[in-house]
């Protein structure tokens, strides 16, 4: 009987408003109790758990399923998508050079060394993203390599477009099956987002983040100019009418959430139940979704802009407009390769340095200021790529609609 008027309550509760009373409690939990913040932390790594285990899954399924069932001569739109996020990702790269050439940052190198192994070259770390394309398909959806599962899905899918209304109609059902699961499980976003507030507000890490304040402000700052500026632009290109309620959409709920999780894949499912909300065709976003998960990275590009360059100005080399402008092809081919290496765009900044002349041992310092800040800088970095996976996927789909 006590709670009923709780059900009730939830019922009649959207879920957006549901996380935004979660975020203001667990920012209270964290000031007011620390000790009970950090025993909280169990409910958001269990919901960032979750997420993770079913989105593979969810995957592989539904894009089997909605190329199988795809009706010849119907668009997917994949194209003017990739088009998009590509366009996105060197609109960032270039914004992160901006900024820095008007802000510059300059950084105290006397962090550790981390000792992670950062790839050597581009051409390595597009090696890594073939290799991912060829995985075995069992050991790619266990290890949530997305490249390997897309790469499966789709040949599967194209496979079974021969099968028999049987066959396409069962796999239909799985995915349907699937996709009622991840509604569940994001029915607990409140409870998940709760922890994960109570725990980061109360880490003790936040301290750490007062000596790179200006740092931490080009990089967020550079991130919200392509979300609230550059982003609005390239869709009103696309649809040509007011581009923000969309924008502004995707943002409060694909963006609030990933700046929790702290990963493109754990919001994969966040980002599916959204496009069907928004009535896109499922052909056309059970693909594009997950590719933006590995290969959009506009938040990524402007982290290996800034902070490779924040390491030739502490170091006083001069970088030209011709090297600036290399920066930025770099940095957007990096970003797109983040997902396909360990530790993500961080570990790649060794890369974009070696375009200045900047020793690794150097470089990894930098990467270790990136892991001090990363309680701020990947949760904002995370909450651009994955909205922008929404934006980009339907500013396509009502631009063919147009």
């Amino acid at each position: 009987m006590i709670l009923a008027p709780v059900v009730s309550w939830l019922q009649r509760t959207s879920l957006v408003a549901q996380i935004a009373i979660a975020l203001v409690l667990g920012i209270v939990i964290a000031l007011a109790a620390p000790g009970l913040a950090t025993q909280l932390s169990i409910l958001g790594t269990l919901f960032i758990a979750a997420l993770k285990a079913v989105a593979p899954v969810l995957v592989f399924v539904l894009v089997i399923a909605a190329i199988s069932n795809h009706k010849v001569g119907e668009s997917t739109l994949i194209k003017p998508v990739l088009a998009l996020y590509a366009v996105g990702t060197l609109a960032a790269a270039a914004t992160g050079v901006a900024a820095s050439f008007m802000f510059p940052s300059t950084l105290v190198l006397d962090v550790p060394v981390n000792a992670a192994k950062a790839p050597g070259s581009i051409s390595e770390v597009l090696l890594d993203l073939l290799m991912n394309v060829t995985s075995n398909p069992v050991k790619a959806i266990a290890e949530a390599n997305y490249i390997g599962i897309l790469a499966w899905a789709v040949g599967l899918g194209m496979a079974l477009r021969h099968a028999s209304e049987t066959t396409r109609g069962t796999l239909q059902e799985l995915s349907d099956a699937v996709t009622r699961i991840i509604q569940i499980v994001i029915r607990f976003a409140p409870l998940g987002i709760l922890g994960l507030v109570a725990t980061t507000f109360a880490d003790a890490g936040l301290q750490a983040l007062k000596g790179y304040a200006h740092l931490l402000i080009v990089l967020v700052g550079c991130m919200l100019f392509v979300a609230l500026v550059i982003n609005p632009i390239i869709v009103w290109f696309m649809i040509r009418r007011n581009p923000f309620p969309l924008v502004l959409t995707c943002l409060r709920e694909s963006g609030v959430t990933a700046f929790f999780t702290r990963s493109s894949a754990a919001n994969i499912p966040i980002n599916l139940a959204l496009a069907k909300r928004l009535n896109l065709h499922e052909d056309t976003y059970s693909v594009a979704i997950p590719l933006g998960a590995t290969i959009n990275m506009a938040g990524a590009a402007i982290t290996i802009s800034v902070l490779s360059l924040a390491a030739a100005h502490t170091l006083g080399i001069n970088v030209d407009v011709p090297t600036a402008l290399l920066l930025c092809v770099v940095a957007s081919v990096c970003a797109c390769g983040a997902s396909g290496v360990a530790g993500g765009s961080l570990l790649l900044i060794p890369l974009a340095c070696s375009l200045f002349g900047i020793s690794n041992d150097v470089a990894m310092q930098v990467v270790g200021i990136g892991f001090i800040i990363g309680i701020l800088q990947d949760s904002t970095e995370t909450a651009l790529n994955s909205s922008t996976d929404v934006i980009f996927t339907a500013a396509a789909s009502m631009a063919a609609e147009r």
